[in-house]
């Protein structure tokens, strides 16, 4: 089990949290997603590291960006 946290920027609501969840569950291996709306914060479960690419892209699909 593999945990990573990346920052994504542009969230406001609950509707951006789910958004962003629903693309990032869709990487392969993903098990868990929990986003912090107030800090941007999105915590990513495992069965192996996900690469920063994947999320990136799916966090885009979503409409919004990684931090950095």
């Amino acid at each position: 089990m593999a945990e990573s946290t990346f920052t994504v920027t542009g969230m406001t609501c609950d509707h951006c949290v789910a958004s962003v969840t629903e693309e990032v569950t869709k990487i392969d291996g993903v098990t868990g997603v929990a986003v912090d709306l107030p800090t941007g914060a999105v915590k990513v479960t495992s069965a192996d590291p996900v690469a920063e690419a994947d999320v990136r892209a799916a966090v885009e699909e979503a409409g919004y960006a990684l931090a950095g």
